[in-house]
């Protein structure tokens, strides 16, 4: 076929259409033709023979096939990859058209490392207040889940570690610094301290993050770089016990200055600055870095202030 009788076959309009790939995406989220269906408010026929229509104008097999849904294949992954970036693409011309026609509006998906949360309501809550016609929608989730999801286009914007671990494809803008404490009991044995030093911490029963979590390896590598390893006795993916779990004699816990001038120290414990070193890390937001950019994202960091000292007003947590 010569290559411009090609070009326009692709342009019939019952060669492709966005529905086709909305159902795709919906079965790979979901992974299960039924439930896919229900997500699309179409029945489950509707979705099938959408897909095989897909597969049939493509001259690709998109799904295994068997009785239930088995994935896709390697073919199918590859239209997948191409889909999302086409819905995305689409939603983003209807936003840029819609700024112009009507000011910024739409559905903005912004992903936060879970020690990240108690800073995030400084960035939404101005830009909701600015924009309100725009909707967000705020999700806890690990460095290489965000990552993925901006790079999947189901993320539009990210709250992350900046200088850590390496990130790649994105625009990112600096928001504050991340500092350490150790969370203790004020009864106990550092109940009289004033700070303690990573080397000192590092002898003590701790209570840790999960090491899926940036946090805990940052951590672990501030340990490292003053030659000692922890040995946890209690790990966790919340932040919250790792509060609660200071409250037992005998356990500390590593936490962000952050999280508690947000929460407030818990009663009976105190927190001790971690010296030796006065380590810092810093968190920032992230969107694609693609040409051009969506609407939503560049508006949110566009209007996002650095946040000098990430300073807090303090209230107690009750218990």
């Amino acid at each position: 076929m010569p290559r411009a009788a090609a070009a326009r076959s692709w342009m019939r309009p019952d060669f492709m259409i966005i529905r086709q790939l909305v159902y795709l995406d919906a079965l790979a989220r979901e992974k299960h033709f039924r439930r896919a269906a229900e997500a699309c408010h179409v029945s489950q026929p509707t979705l099938s023979a959408a897909i095989v229509q897909l597969e049939e104008e493509l001259g690709v097999l998109i799904v295994e096939r068997g009785r239930r849904f088995q994935g896709l294949t390697r073919e199918g992954e590859i239209v997948l990859a191409h889909a999302r970036r086409i819905l995305a693409e689409a939603d983003q011309m209807k936003d840029a058209i819609a700024e112009l026609r009507d000011g910024v509006s739409g559905k903005i998906r912004l992903g936060a490392v879970p020690t990240a949360l108690p800073m995030i309501a400084h960035i939404t809550a101005p830009f909701s207040t600015r924009y309100p016609g725009a909707s967000l929608t705020v999700l806890s989730l690990t460095s290489t889940e965000i990552q993925d999801g901006i790079d999947n286009f189901e993320l539009d914007v990210g709250l992350t570690y900046l200088d850590n671990e390496p990130l790649e494809r994105v625009v990112s803008k600096p928001i504050y610094q991340e500092a350490y404490v150790l969370l203790t009991r004020e009864d106990g044995p550092l109940g009289e301290r004033e700070s303690i030093t990573w080397a000192e911490a590092a002898a003590l029963k701790l209570c840790l993050l999960t090491s899926d979590m940036q946090n805990r390896r940052i951590i672990d590598g501030i340990f490292r770089s003053v030659g000692h390893a922890p040995k946890p006795a209690i790990e966790t993916n919340s932040i919250f016990n790792l509060c609660s779990h200071a409250g037992i004699q005998g356990v500390s816990s590593i936490v962000s200055s952050q999280l508690l001038e947000f929460f407030g120290v818990p009663l009976g414990t105190k927190a001790l600055p971690l010296i030796e070193p006065d380590a810092k890390r810093t968190i920032g937001l992230i969107m694609a870095d693609r040409h051009p950019a969506a609407p939503l994202a560049r508006n949110l960091l566009a209007m996002s202030g650095t946040m000098a000292d990430a300073s807090l007003p303090r209230r107690p947590i009750v218990k």
